[in-house]
């Protein structure tokens, strides 16, 4: 199976793919006049991968409880 597909030459196709995408655990990128648009991966039941990407990446956490003023949001926006 290719790495990346048009979406027209997906469609036709669709669970064929996505019994080998099961079946392999390889990911599939589908694109739209050659820009990446979706990635289809197969389901885990792991729920942490998410927060082991982000453990140790807080280097100082003074205070949790101190209020967040308004002015504080500003450099977010």
């Amino acid at each position: 199976m290719k790495e990346k597909m048009s979406k027209s030459k997906f469609k036709p196709k669709v669970l064929e793919y996505f019994r080998e995408i099961e079946k392999t655990g390889k990911e599939l990128i589908i694109t739209d006049r050659g820009r990446p648009i979706i990635k289809i991966v197969p389901y885990t039941e792991k729920s942490e991968d998410g927060i082991e990407a982000l453990r140790g990446t807080v280097l100082e956490y003074e205070n949790p409880t101190k209020p967040v003023a308004l002015e504080d949001w500003d450099h977010l926006f």
